[in-house]
């Protein structure tokens, strides 16, 4: 069996990390390895296929950035074009990125099977560039591996129960596996020259970064918390915020880091604020309270007990929910049990 596993971004990268590491100890499955290049610098791309032992993509498509069209059309281009070559038994997409439309796209004009991992999340936002990719490749796929019980109700209620599997979150298993790895050296990968204690913070969503008095709101916030706040920026960000913002003194600004050590820098943080999907989960699995920074979140089983409080770029709502308190111990088995990349194995023998 030949199976198509495209990636461009990060999270992508993990959750690859993962699943092909079962996959390629099968001897009945050859993967081949896509990078789209939607996240193409070195802090961005290249660190995580090195540390995760994820193998060198078999094609790089190098698309970079562009508007969503631009980029999307190239993705298309180029993906087709290794499909027709291969010609796969399958393809494997996950997310919810530009990547895994064009994935998505590319190999149902080919009549080739579609997987797509991390299926059925929904924000109910279709402003959201990500929630209309995730509803097209849903509705377009083969075979949806929903990582919790609301994907599965989200995709029933849209008539897709048929065609989709609970294989819990591949994420779990990724952030069991590295956080187990890491505490066997943890100064490996601890970050240098940060305060004792921290809050963790990350800004890469267009609903913030293209907004400037949403970015305004938030680095108003932080500055009010009389608390050192860590934030690995995005290099789209960063472009932003150098022209158009003062930093507060107490916001350490770091370069993107690695998969290793971002994940060391969550196990040490105080609280996690950020406006990402895989870093809410990230904080809930590691036991860390998160704020966030959107108005809404994909991952409703992570807002229990205010494990994950959502805020917006309210400046009062941030400064609440930062000083709120701590909740007792969280609650796993909502996202599997860690073993979803066999689950997702299985499935793919049976196609």
């Amino acid at each position: 069996m030949k199976i198509v596993t495209i990636v461009g971004a990060r999270p992508q990268f993990i959750k690859a990390a993962t699943v092909s590491r079962i996959i390629r100890a099968h001897p009945e499955i050859h993967e081949i390895l896509v990078h789209t290049g939607q996240h193409y610098d070195e802090n961005m791309s290249d660190v995580f296929f090195r540390e995760l032992s994820i193998p060198v993509p078999d094609y790089n498509l190098e698309v970079g950035s562009g508007s969503h069209g631009e980029q999307t059309g190239r993705m298309l281009k180029g993906i087709e074009e290794v499909l027709v070559s291969e010609k796969p038994d399958c393809t494997m997409v996950y997310g919810d990125t530009n990547s895994t439309l064009a994935g998505a796209l590319a190999s149902v004009k080919l009549h080739i099977p579609v997987a797509h991992v991390e299926a059925g999340l929904r924000s109910f936002n279709r402003a959201m560039p990500e929630e209309i990719n995730r509803i097209v490749t849903d509705r377009i796929s083969d075979m949806l591996f929903a990582p919790t019980q609301t994907a599965i109700d989200n995709l029933t209620t849209e008539g897709l129960a048929g065609i989709t599997c609970f294989t819990g979150d591949v994420m779990y298993d990724s952030v069991l596996f590295y956080s187990e790895w890491i505490q066997r050296d943890p100064a490996k990968y601890r970050t240098a020259g940060l305060p004792a204690n921290y809050l963790l913070a990350t800004i890469h969503r267009a609903e913030n970064t293209d907004n400037p008095e949403n970015l305004r709101n938030i680095f108003t916030a932080l500055a009010k918390l009389n608390k050192d706040v860590v934030l690995p920026i995005h290099p789209r960000t960063r472009k932003i915020i150098q022209t158009s913002f003062s930093i507060p003194g107490n916001v350490h600004i770091i370069d993107p880091v690695g998969y290793l050590e971002m994940l060391k820098l969550t196990m040490d943080a105080t609280k996690v604020l950020t406006d990402s999907g895989g870093l809410q989960k990230e904080a809930y699995f590691l036991q860390k309270q998160c704020i966030t920074l959107r108005t809404e979140t994909e991952w409703v089983e992570t807002l229990h007990d205010n494990w994950n409080i959502i805020t917006g770029s309210d400046p009062q709502k941030i400064e609440a929910a930062v000083l709120s308190d701590i909740p007792s111990a969280t609650q796993q088995l909502c996202f599997g049990d860690g073993k979803s990349a066999g689950i997702i194995l299985e499935k793919l023998l049976s196609l």
